[in-house]
């Protein structure tokens, strides 16, 4: 008799956990589409960034061109935009080609690297660019990769190209500001800025426009 219960109670039990394990896995199942879900989106939406900074630069590159204006200097994207494209950047060593847009802002830095301090692109001052690290090939991501001695191009609104020569890479807390100083001795200068996203600070690439200064 005793046997017979202890089966009972024991089939209960097993067809009790059966019916729990059949709901945490109904409600794994959920949770990882929503997690697939969620990833494609994301992935799309940067994808869709991403283009538009190679339809930025395309436009940028035709419309400098074709003007015959000798103080061209910028193209505004649309004529409700407080924000246009100032010229690109283009480092060979780690294939960066982008537009650089005028201002920064979250959303700006989602489509192409932004100066958010110092003067336009190959003017005397510090130019400071920031770039997102997406920790893959897009944007800002590689620029750990850079060496002293690498080369950055610069391309202003006129076409007018210097280029800039890596001279000091280092990281500093997400709170200094210390690397926008404009204080380069009438020189020509460019920061270039990203996140390390394994601590929290901040990535810092500087480069002059003569290899003979570092």
């Amino acid at each position: 008799m005793n046997q017979i219960l202890f089966t009972k109670n024991n089939s209960k039990k097993n067809k009790r956990n059966i019916k729990n394990l059949k709901l945490i896995l109904f409600f794994s199942l959920i949770v990882i589409f929503f997690l697939l879900f969620y990833y494609i989106y994301i992935h799309i939406l940067y994808n869709k960034k991403e283009n538009m900074s190679s339809i930025l630069l395309n436009s940028f590159n035709i419309q400098r061109l074709y003007s015959d204006k000798k103080d061209y200097i910028t193209i505004p994207l649309n004529s409700n935009e407080d924000f246009f494209v100032i010229g690109n950047i283009q480092i060979p060593s780690i294939e960066i080609n982008y537009p650089i847009l005028s201002n920064a802002n979250d959303e700006l830095l989602k489509i192409a690297p932004c100066r958010f301090y110092g003067p336009y692109p190959n003017e005397i001052g510090n130019l400071c660019i920031a770039g997102h690290n997406y920790d893959d090939n897009r944007f800002f991501s590689n620029l750990h990769k850079l060496n002293i001695g690498d080369k950055i191009n610069i391309y202003d609104s006129n076409n007018y190209l210097i280029t800039y020569y890596v001279y000091k890479k280092y990281e500093i807390n997400k709170n200094d500001t210390s690397c926008t100083s404009q204080n380069t001795y009438g020189k020509k200068e460019i920061t270039l800025v990203t996140c390390n996203n394994l601590n929290d600070n901040r990535l810092i690439v500087k480069a002059k426009n003569n290899s003979g200064l570092f």
